[in-house]
C-alpha cells in the first residue's frame, strides 16, 4: 500500500517530464517553420534589394497561418528603402530585419511548479543583417 501511495505522489511529477517533452517538439517545429520562413523572406529581399510589400505580406501570411496569430501580435521590422551592392563592402548595403513572433507556452505544467501563464510566455526573435544584391541600373 506504502508504494501505492508514494506512486501516486510521484505519478503527477513524471507526467510532467512527458508533456514537457512532447511541448517541446510542438515548439521545436514550429521555430523551425517560422525560421525557414523567414530565411525565405531574406533571400528574396537580398534579390530585390529590400523587404517588398509583396514579401512581407507573404512572410506575415505564412507565419498567421502557422503560428495562428495576428499580425500585431508579431514584431516586424523590416527596411523597406532598397539598398544597392556597392563595388567596394560598404555598411550602406545592408539589410536589416527583425521578426518576432510569441510563443505562448514554454513550461508544460507551470501551475504545478507555481509559474503564472504571464511569466510561461515569451517572443521568439531574429535579428540580422544581410547584404543586398540589388545592382544600381
Amino acid at each position: 500500500m506504502k508504494q501505492f501511495i508514494v506512486l501516486m505522489g510521484v505519478l503527477p511529477i513524471m507526467l510532467v517530464f512527458l508533456f514537457q517533452y512532447a511541448l517541446d517538439q510542438k515548439n521545436n517545429d514550429r521555430i523551425n517553420r517560422f525560421q525557414e520562413y523567414v530565411y525565405q523572406a531574406k533571400e528574396q529581399a537580398k534579390q530585390e534589394g529590400c523587404f517588398t510589400p509583396k514579401i512581407k505580406s507573404e512572410l506575415t501570411d505564412k507565419i498567421e497561418g502557422t503560428f495562428g496569430i495576428q499580425e500585431e501580435e508579431m514584431i516586424l521590422v523590416l527596411e523597406q528603402v532598397p539598398q544597392y551592392r556597392t563595388a567596394e563592402f560598404d555598411e550602406r548595403e545592408l539589410i536589416y530585419y527583425k521578426v518576432a513572433v510569441p510563443i505562448e507556452k514554454i513550461m508544460a505544467g507551470n501551475r504545478f511548479f507555481g509559474i503564472s501563464d504571464e511569466d510561461n510566455r515569451g517572443m521568439y526573435t531574429i535579428e540580422s543583417w544581410t547584404a543586398s544584391e540589388l545592382l544600381r541600373d
